[in-house]
């Protein structure tokens, strides 16, 4: 029984694997893979195990490489003492052109303080706004470096990571702050290094006792005497948020130069104090009246300009810590002279701004403000206000590039473009005048008639071609400055013109040597270009001489020949006056820094008696210069109206007599226009012969021109008188 039993069993598994293995062989083969899967399973647990073993091994061998790094930046590293006596600070005397020296600039070193002499307070203030993890990594911050390559992955700035104090202090001991990837790896070994080698203690007091501050203090102790007048020792919590504030940006946020942005970034430092657990809720704040701030003699306003000059020599030098001279182009006796004309003609309750020019570039008297020490804000180099009619010569430049000349007729009559309607100053309208009269006069209409004439657009890339970088407005009212400007950008751009229209680039450093008189660098004039032809500048010289001899302008009357225009914004804003006479091109700005009303300003008065003020002492060793105003316009200017409209033939192909095709820029003979002695071949293309005496063919002439070619006669000539404007050359090509 049990046999038989047995062997219903073997039978039963015999036939089910019969019927297994014909089930395997008519299943399809994408089927059998699926069901299959342990083998992809292998296969991905083997890539897996591979990627495992070799992120782990090259991870290995980056903290082997990093831990020899740092040993080694461990061994080289100064000790602690060398580290407190070595001073990295660079000491830099800045000269005018004479060799006057203007100011020095250099390191203010207060007493050594040791870590428990340094307040509570500024060390809970300096970790919370600098890094709140101090105490808990070792160097670098896993958290921050993490946010920072986030950072360079999405573009958020909300992420970014920042350096630690110990990062911070190793490059400020040893690095530069340049932003490359080499200088942030070697600065990240640095860190690791001085944790490794130093305590944090240690590594905080270095910090605190060296960290710059602005004003030329670095140390707490240096700052703390700096702006209030005592020890850091004795550092009060309001304080000690002040100066832990000025870390981030020294300049932006001192309190001696814009008390209200201390006491902002002072008020961020004790609400993240506050957060961190290291003061109440109640300290969490600045009393603006409790904070003594130490009291301060003028300074001279060339300030303003060595604020502006110093930081470029970040672009032009190499890196050096040694102490530097660095000769400015700045005149002395210029900038003194600047100084008093600015102070006694602006308004009361309001600021001046002044900048001169060479006729190179040179900026030869910079003023930003009325007071250095009330507000060391450069208006010259950094407000954008509105320029008023001063922005009319862009619009003339255009008009007068695009055919219009001093005498042409224009009309002086109400005017709507676009459902807005320009009005002049005087509420009145003189009807027909000349171009001359009208820039003279700074009619609103005239300008708002040429600028819809030659198009805004226009206009507006005149501006950019003659320097202006501000965001440019192309609606029509930007034709009476209502795009702001910046005061440096605009007497560029009268400079140019003053040039003969040709470019001009400002700069302030012309040399710098080290204190042993090894030259380091040296200015090169910059490739100047033709911004206008040379017909255009005269054209606008004779308006803005006009400007200056009967215009708006006759306040900036020195007795030698001035050009200059008024420009003045609605509500008396703003006031300016730009102008040049000599080589010597002078740009002055009054008004408020709220951009309130200023009761009585305008261009013509308060800023053009300033210029002149100023321009008199500027000029005076400096030989007479009559302008160059007679407008001689190019012959291609004054052949028929036909190939005026097709512009200067130098910029197109055309065909001899010889029915030969010359190229853009050669003279009959292959020599190119403007150069001499310079031989090339003469391209030869068939042309269609016409008639006996004709080069080519009617048909030719016809698609060439665009127009049909009389049969009875060839057409006569046309002489363009200079006064037809371009509007009717275009409109009446006959």
């Amino acid at each position: 029984m049990s046999k038989r039993g047995n062997g219903l069993v073997n039978k039963d598994k015999r036939g089910s694997r019969r019927a297994a293995a014909e089930r395997a062989q008519s299943t399809p083969p994408s089927r059998k893979r699926k069901s299959g899967g342990s083998g992809g399973g292998s296969r991905f647990s083997r890539l897996t195990k591979r990627i495992a073993i070799w992120g782990g091994a090259l991870a290995l061998l980056g903290l082997i490489v990093l831990g020899v790094a740092i040993a080694s930046a461990v061994q080289s590293l100064p000790s602690y003492n060398q580290l407190k006596a070595t001073q990295t600070a660079q000491t830099i005397v800045v000269r005018a052109r004479d060799g006057t020296e203007i100011v020095e600039l250099g390191p203010s070193y207060g007493e050594w303080l040791d870590y428990d002499e340094i307040p509570q307070v500024m060390k809970d203030a300096m970790v919370a706004v600098e890094d709140r993890r101090y105490f808990s990594h070792l160097g670098v911050d896993p958290i921050r470096l993490t946010g920072a390559i986030l950072e360079s992955f999405v573009g958020d700035k909300r992420i970014g990571g920042t350096s630690t104090i110990t990062q911070q202090l190793a490059r400020n001991l040893f690095l530069n702050n340049n932003r490359s990837l080499d200088r942030k790896l070697r600065e990240a070994v640095l860190a690791f290094a001085l944790e490794w080698k130093f305590s944090k203690e240690q590594v905080l007091e270095l910090y605190l006792n060296k960290v710059y501050f602005g004003g030329g203090a670095y140390g707490i102790d240096s700052a703390s005497r700096n702006f209030f007048s005592h020890s850091a020792t004795d550092l009060s919590t309001p304080e000690a948020a002040i100066i832990a504030g000025l870390v981030k940006a020294p300049s932006r946020y001192s309190p001696t130069a814009d008390v209200d942005a201390a006491v902002g970034r002072a008020q961020v430092v004790l609400r993240l104090m506050r957060e961190q657990g290291y003061i109440s809720a109640q300290a969490s704040s600045v009393d603006i009246d409790a904070v003594n701030l130490k009291p301060r003699i003028g300074q001279n306003s060339a300030r303003y300009f060595t604020d502006y000059v110093l930081p470029q020599l970040d672009l032009l030098l190499p890196e050096t810590f040694e102490p530097i001279e660095v000769w400015t182009t700045l005149d002395v006796d210029m900038q003194r002279a600047a100084t008093s004309a600015v102070r006694a003609n602006t308004p009361p309750g309001s600021q001046g701004a002044l900048v001169s020019l060479d006729r190179d570039g040179a900026i030869l008297a910079m003023v930003g403000g009325t007071d250095y020490v009330e507000t060391n804000y450069n208006r010259a180099t950094n407000a954008q206000r509105q320029p008023g009619s001063a922005w009319k010569l862009f619009v003339y430049l255009a008009a007068l590039e695009a055919g219009y000349t001093p005498d042409d007729r224009v009309v002086d009559t109400p005017t709507e473009i676009d459902g807005w309607s320009p009005r002049n100053s005087n509420g009145k309208f003189v009807g027909e005048i000349d171009v001359r009269t009208a820039f003279a006069y700074s009619i609103n209409t005239v300008a708002a008639q040429l600028g819809q004439d030659v198009g805004f657009g226009s206009v507006a890339s005149m501006a950019r071609r003659f320097g202006i970088t501000s965001p440019i407005s192309t609606f029509p009212s930007m034709v009476l400055g209502s795009s702001e400007v910046r005061l440096i950008d605009m007497t560029r751009a009268f400079a140019a013109v003053s040039a003969k229209g040709t470019s001009v680039e400002p700069y302030g450093i012309m040399r710098v040597t080290t204190a042993s008189g090894r030259e380091i660098y040296r200015h090169e004039r910059a490739r100047s270009s033709q911004l206008v032809p040379s017909y255009v500048a005269a054209g606008i010289t004779d308006l803005l001489q006009t400007a200056v001899n009967t215009g708006t302008g006759q306040a900036a009357q020195i007795g030698r020949p001035v050009a200059g225009k008024t420009g003045t914004t609605s509500s008396n804003k703003d006031g300016w006056f730009v102008g040049f006479s000599s080589g010597v091109t002078t740009g002055v700005w009054m008004g408020r820094d709220d951009a309130k009303a200023v009761p009585g300003l305008q261009g013509g008065r308060a800023p053009a008696r300033a210029f002149a003020d100023y321009m008199r002492v500027a000029v005076k060793d400096r030989p007479v210069e009559e302008f160059e105003t007679e407008v001689k316009l190019p012959g291609w200017m004054l052949e028929p109206d036909d190939e005026y409209l097709y512009g200067n033939p130098e910029d197109y192909y055309f065909i001899d007599e010889q029915g030969n095709l010359i190229e853009p820029g050669r003279r009959e003979g292959g020599q190119p226009f403007g150069v001499e002695g310079e031989q090339g071949p003469r391209p030869q293309i068939p042309v269609p012969q016409g008639e006996a005496g004709q080069a080519a063919s009617d048909d030719f002439l016809e698609r060439a021109t665009g127009q049909r070619v009389p049969s009875d006669a060839p057409p006569m000539p046309r002489t363009i008188r200079p006064s037809d404007t371009a509007r009717e050359r275009s409109s009446n090509p006959q």
